[in-house]
């Protein structure tokens, strides 16, 4: 009887150390085993064995999920899970997560106070490191985010602040994942979430951006005249081009006229009649000039010899009834 509950007792005690040396662990997890103090492997996923007593996990600061379903922590993942306050915990999640920076106030190199803060994507890549070498990894990359933010800001004006949000996510996040290098993690991406200016800043910004407004207004409205201008000065060129040309063409069209007519007038009446005709016919435009010029006036000049312009206007009705 004594020897069945010996065995009993036995048993129990294998069972018991059988229970306590198989540790599960999941795809995503990974667990610090130290043997005495020391540290002694890291366990993989699936079945391991550990030695009980002799063997214990290494606990690990971290954020764990939330039952409340209410953001309270400065962790976060991608599906939208709350996470508590920190806890020591004996599973390391190598999943990505997020940090979110709590809301602080930064001043820039020109002096102006915002409220920023920002997400930190980081995942746990040897978790010996990050167990040894930090004592509290969440909050080590919460302070040194904050004032390597600080500073990155400090040296930017507002407006290069405002507009440089991809400069400072890519240094903040070199400058990070540098650091979390040596803690066994890696900075995977930063984005800078919140970027608030006071209002009366808010309110000289939008003052400005008016007045940049009106501005670009004015000289698109000033550039749309003088192009205007342009155009209708460039217009009237032509058209006066157009016209002299046209006038142009009219006086050589004008004068060839004249001249064929000439021509076949010389060629009916011959030289010494053409001749004739063109004395004629000079004569009596000099005769009309004379008699304009003296409309007004009661003096009317005469030629000396008025017989030699009857004599040529004869002339010139002979010439045509000759031909």
């Amino acid at each position: 009887m004594d020897i069945n509950i010996v065995w009993i007792a036995l048993a129990a005690v294998v069972l018991v150390f059988t229970y306590k040396g198989i540790i599960v662990i999941r795809n995503s997890e990974r667990m610090v085993i130290e043997r005495l103090g020391n540290y002694s492997r890291t366990l993989m996923p699936g079945i391991n064995f550990i030695v009980p007593f002799l063997d214990q996990p290494r606990e690990f600061i971290w954020k764990t999920p939330a039952s409340t379903g209410v953001l309270s922590g400065l962790l976060g993942d991608n599906s939208g899970a709350s996470y508590s306050s920190l806890q020591s915990v004996k599973r390391i999640d190598i999943r990505e997560t997020v940090l979110d920076f709590p809301s602080q106030v930064v001043i820039t190199r020109d002096n102006v106070s915002i409220h920023i803060n920002a997400l930190l994507y980081i995942e746990i890549t040897d978790p010996h490191d990050a167990v040894y070498r930090i004592s509290n990894l969440p909050n080590a990359i919460e302070k040194l985010g904050q004032t390597t933010l600080r500073s990155l800001v400090g040296e930017m004006e507002l407006d290069k602040t405002l507009s440089s949000r991809e400069e400072i996510n890519t240094r903040l996040q070199i400058s990070l994942d540098e650091a979390a290098d040596d803690w066994g993690a890696k900075v995977k991406r930063v984005e800078v979430q919140d970027l608030n200016v006071p209002k009366e800043v808010q309110a000289a910004m939008e003052k400005q951006m008016r007045a940049e407004r009106d501005k670009r207004a004015a000289i698109l409205e000033a550039e749309g005249l003088r192009r205007a201008a342009i155009l209708k000065a460039e217009g009237q060129r032509q058209s006066s081009i157009l016209v002299a040309e046209g006038n142009k063409e009219a006086r050589v069209l004008e004068a060839q006229g004249e001249k064929e007519a000439l021509n076949k007038l010389k060629e009916a009446l011959g030289e010494e009649s053409f001749s004739q005709y063109l004395i004629a016919i000079r004569y009596l435009d000099t005769l009309n000039t004379i008699g304009a010029s003296s409309a007004g006036d009661k003096t009317v000049f005469m030629p000396i010899d008025a017989t030699a312009t009857l004599g040529a206007i004869g002339g010139i009705k002979e010439l045509f009834q000759g031909k």
